[in-house]
């Protein structure tokens, strides 16, 4: 099994390319991040050619943190803003060969929000598709994100089937799913072939993904006998220096790029 380290978690106290350093050292096979819009993208460049490790996701930025915004793809009246969110995380994951793009939905439901969304990753999807670039969208769980537009498997299931762009995929993150619905084996095998990227973190305190209610040893046995051969993002909360929180990493055989 190999991982990707997320660089929005892991390594927080590091600037950007000093933790993608940090995760090759560790061992990780690649790196994600959340917003990387304020380092400056050659050093970003630098590292990764450095470190020779690639970085699969980076999302589209949240709107405005401070009032309590997590996208802007579903929120009514800000579609310029969705759009200019949108092109950005593209010009950047085209330049940093990133394959995949998170577009956050953000806090809103009902129709209209539904429409905003559906509109916004179409745009994203063809907008996408000339550079070869994946959009992913993520259920996030109703405790953590309350209002979140995408709260479950299904909901995101058919925003996929409604938009029907093929490079739109599904964002399955252990925990998340785990904390809205459970079930986490049999949805994983239901929906294989719409996941795009799979992230974990123990559950319930989204911690490494050593203890807890779910059994990595079983999901990472059967992500294998799935075929699902990319990294596995480590979204989780290291709860002290992340070198400290590795050991998991042995355990379950992790192997370089």
């Amino acid at each position: 099994m190999r991982f990707s380290a997320n660089l929005g978690f892991l390594w927080r106290e590091l600037a950007l390319p000093d933790a993608i350093r940090a995760a090759a050292a560790a061992g990780f096979s690649a790196v994600e991040c959340h917003w990387p819009y304020d380092i400056p993208r050659a050093a970003i460049r630098a590292a990764l050619d450095e470190t020779r490790l690639p970085m699969l996701s980076l999302n589209t930025r949240p709107g405005d943190p401070a009032a309590g915004e997590f996208g802007l793809c579903a929120l009514p009246g800000r579609e310029l803003e969705a759009r200019a969110a949108i092109d950005q995380s593209i010009a950047w994951a085209a330049a940093l060969e990133v394959p995949q793009i998170h577009a956050m939905a953000g806090c809103a439901r009902g129709p209209e929000a539904e429409a905003a969304l559906a509109a916004a990753l179409a745009y994203a999807c063809l907008e996408a598709a000339p550079y070869g670039i994946g959009i992913l969208i993520e259920p996030i769980n109703p405790h953590d994100v309350p209002g979140y537009a995408l709260a479950s498997t299904a909901e995101a299931v058919a925003m996929i089937d409604r938009v029907a762009a093929p490079n739109l995929k599904l964002m399955f993150d252990c925990y998340h799913v785990q904390r809205a619905e459970g079930d986490v084996s049999a949805r994983l095998q239901a929906l294989m072939p719409l996941i795009g990227h799979v992230q974990v973190a123990s559950v319930p305190d989204r911690g490494p993904p050593d203890h807890g209610e779910l059994d990595y040893g079983h999901v990472f046995g059967l992500l294998d006998r799935l075929g699902h051969a990319r990294p596995v993002g480590a979204e989780y909360r290291p709860g002290g220096p992340t070198g400290d929180s590795l050991g998991w990493m042995a355990t379950f055989g992790a192997k370089g790029a």
